[in-house]
């Protein structure tokens, strides 16, 4: 088990800063996000050609290196010297939060295995952006990212979407979209869909009804910018969970539950919930009583 005081010695040791960029409108850069960034050591950035007109914007003047998908085992490396000597390295990518369908864990990651600080700032993220003004249910939701390209594999993860009751996100490029909705329709059958882009721009639109409507649209409509798809989940899956009230329960909260709910005895209780859980009866009993 490891703990970590974030700001504890601050001065003293190396912090990997996990900073937030806009993901189209720079007013949504934080006073904090900029104040860590002008002050690190060190940036390093998804994109150094993106980074440097975001840096220009804030008169942001710390060096920049790159860290992407491509060079990220050697920048890991030589950033974890830096933070070792303790210096102030602060992540980025091209727009949102570093992590997020961006380069970024491994160096978490390593950071954590080094015992090295790590520092999360809160900021702009597409998905949530889109999924708070998809209208349809917020939580629980389950966050994709990008499907595969290969056709059989985006069937088959759909197939394993489609069996979840969490409303679940997906990002999109727009020349993969209108295929995407196709094979979507086909897999998950018609159900409401919120597609999001542009988000924070001067174009910033959002689609909302069915999926079989966003095929239609996707095929009489221009196709531009980056998409982010909130899905409803199955209405199948979300009426067998309503049927299962216990299921978030542990199960002495089952028990106990039936106890003070039903008027019951813990022995009628245990019997209920056993059956209920399809469990033994002693087993329950075990549990409960924390034998």
């Amino acid at each position: 088990m490891q703990q970590q005081a974030s700001f504890r010695d601050e001065e003293k040791k190396g912090i990997l800063y996990l900073v937030p960029t806009p993901i189209g409108n720079l007013e949504d850069m934080t006073f904090r996000a900029v104040r860590i960034l002008k002050s690190a050591d060190l940036i390093a950035a998804e994109d150094t050609r993106n980074s440097k007109k975001l840096c220009a914007h804030f008169d942001i003047h710390t060096p920049l290196v790159s860290h992407h998908e491509h060079n990220k085992e050697i920048s890991t490396r030589d950033i974890l010297v830096r933070l070792s000597r303790g210096e102030k390295v602060a992540l980025i990518s091209d727009a949102g939060m570093p992590c997020i369908s961006d380069p970024g864990y491994e160096l978490v990651a390593a950071c954590i295995r080094e015992n090295i600080t790590v520092v999360p700032l809160p900021g702009a993220n597409a998905a949530l952006t889109a999924l708070i003004a998809s209208g349809i249910a917020p939580q629980p939701f389950y966050f994709y990212g990008f499907l595969p390209r290969d056709k059989q594999e985006k069937r088959a993860e759909l197939e394993k979407l489609g069996k979840i009751a969490s409303t679940f996100i997906i990002y999109e490029a727009p020349h993969r979209l209108k295929r995407t909705l196709e094979m979507m329709l086909d897999v998950l059958g018609d159900r409401k869909i919120a597609i999001s882009r542009e988000l924070t721009k001067k174009f910033e639109e959002f689609i909302r009804g069915t999926i079989e409507e966003a095929v239609e649209w996707v095929q009489n409509n221009e196709i531009r910018g980056e998409f982010c798809l909130i899905v409803e989940g199955s209405p199948e899956t979300q009426e067998e969970n309503r049927g299962l009230w216990w299921s978030a329960l542990s199960v002495k909260e089952h028990v106990d539950a039936y106890i003070s709910q039903k008027q019951l005895p813990p022995k009628e209780a245990i019997k209920l919930a056993a059956k209920d859980r399809k469990l033994p009866k002693r087993e329950v009993y075990q549990i409960y009583h924390e034998i």
